[in-house]
């Protein structure tokens, strides 16, 4: 693989990825950030990663769509409509879209998912999540990716389970509710913490961000793995194989 296109170079995530790339031996293609011409980076990179903002997204997909370079989007604060414009680009190309590029954080999902499964309904879920004063949307991707994984393995609908910002006389807790608190404060990379609990007991499955360098490897492992794969829309579990 002769190189990686990073969007949103500068950003803490693209500054990471570059730093990760140099200590990996793998080769960085460019970088932009935002004013820059994502179709000409397109066009000189095997393979592009995508940290930048929910309002270039569309603009970041069409130019790896038009330079058929397969593109991972790790960009959180996405909306459906993202969503709907992810998927017709998987048409074209090799896309990977997750909220977390953690592996370990990819393996907690998998956890979630066969605990809500085996749990039932009876066990109320909470997911806690922290993160650095900077960060501007909530909850995190990765809160999210938790919940929908809870979700998953109950078989039920995350939006229209879910209770987020509780505050006042909120009335009791919804039966089979995903429940949403997240806290901002520090330097923090990201703590999550997914809560199950019943009558007289409580298991909890906990994952601890220490830097941001895990989430730039677990990108740089998912581009070299989405490099070469078939047009389609893939995940973390896939780079994993689980």
């Amino acid at each position: 693989m002769a190189g990686i296109g990073i969007i949103g170079s500068q950003g803490r995530m693209g500054q990471a990825i570059s730093a990760a790339a140099a200590e990996a031996g793998l080769v960085i293609a460019g970088g932009i950030d935002a004013g820059g011409d994502p179709l000409a980076l397109a066009r000189t990179a095997d393979v592009l990663i995508d940290f930048s903002s929910p309002q270039a997204l569309v603009s970041n997909l069409g130019a790896a769509v038009a330079a058929s370079t397969p593109l991972l989007i790790g960009t959180t604060g996405l909306e459906e409509d993202h969503h709907r414009a992810i998927d017709d680009a998987a048409e074209h190309i090799a896309v990977l879209q997750t909220g977390n590029t953690s592996l370990g954080v990819t393996l907690l999902a998998r956890l979630v998912r066969e605990a809500a499964a085996a749990l039932g309904p009876d066990w109320d879920i909470e997911i806690v999540e922290m993160h650095h004063r900077m960060k501007v949307d909530a909850p995190s991707g990765t809160a999210l990716l938790l919940g929908e994984a809870a979700a998953k393995g109950r078989g039920i609908d995350l939006a229209k389970n879910s209770e987020r910002g509780r505050d006042g006389v909120t009335g009791a807790r919804a039966p089979g509710a995903i429940g949403f608190a997240a806290l901002r404060g520090g330097s923090v990379a990201g703590d999550h913490d997914v809560i199950f609990a019943t009558e007289h007991e409580r298991i909890e499955l906990i994952h601890r961000a220490e830097n941001r360098t895990i989430f730039a490897r677990g990108a740089l492992r998912a581009a070299t793995w989405l490099h070469g794969q078939p047009i389609g829309r893939y995940t973390m579990d896939q780079v994993l194989g689980l």
